[in-house]
């Protein structure tokens, strides 16, 4: 197995991973904590395909994806939070005035789980916003212990997997999801010489 991780450029790969099988569909695309949440509830089916394909058009920093022997398998979402509903989010804190990159969607197909993705993953996001020129990382994953949670409710990944990633635990949050607490996990990337993280 030959795992890549590159920036997401193609829209056809984005729409592997989350794309609806209806093109008529209104799943998330990964739009929901992009775009203030009128324009988010007023794309509807095929429009959101269509807006993120612009996204991509423009170059605008959408997240990577994870390809395996070239089909793409994974994606997280990672762009500065000051172009996400995070810069005004009132559940998730701000910890200071860095302008962090929020990675907050990490998402494995079927089929292609418990392979270790999701770490490739957190740390492509990670090597993508450093390259960019992000001063740090900020993630708000799932504080749920040892105790199960439903993959559908899982996308803000867990939060051993930023542990082991080097995310530090950086603050409570007052968000909840799928019954498990939210904590905001943080990487430094000022502090790392250009070491992966």
């Amino acid at each position: 197995m030959t795992v890549e991780v590159r920036p997401a450029s193609e829209f056809e790969d984005v729409r592997a991973l989350l794309g609806p099988k209806s093109p008529q569909a209104n799943v998330c695309w990964c739009l929901s904590y992009r775009i203030p949440s009128k324009l988010n509830r007023e794309l509807r089916g095929p429009a959101r395909g269509e807006y993120v394909a612009g996204l991509l058009r423009s170059g605008t920093p959408l997240g990577v994806l994870a390809h395996e022997d070239g089909e793409p398998v994974g994606w997280a979402a990672v762009a500065p939070r000051a172009d996400t509903s995070f810069v005004r989010n009132r559940k998730i804190p701000h910890v200071d005035d860095l302008p962090v990159w929020s990675l907050w969607c990490i998402r494995v197909r079927p089929g292609h789980r418990g392979k270790g993705l999701s770490h490739a993953l957190i740390a492509g996001a990670v090597e993508y916003a450093r390259a960019q020129g992000a001063p740090a990382v900020e993630a708000y994953p799932l504080d749920n212990g040892d105790a199960r949670v439903d993959l559908t409710m899982a996308y803000p990944g867990l939060r051993k997997n930023f542990e082991r990633a080097g995310f530090t635990h950086a603050a409570d949050t007052t968000s909840v999801l799928a019954g498990h607490p939210r904590v905001l996990m943080r990487l430094d990337l000022r502090r790392r010489h250009g070491r992966p993280g």
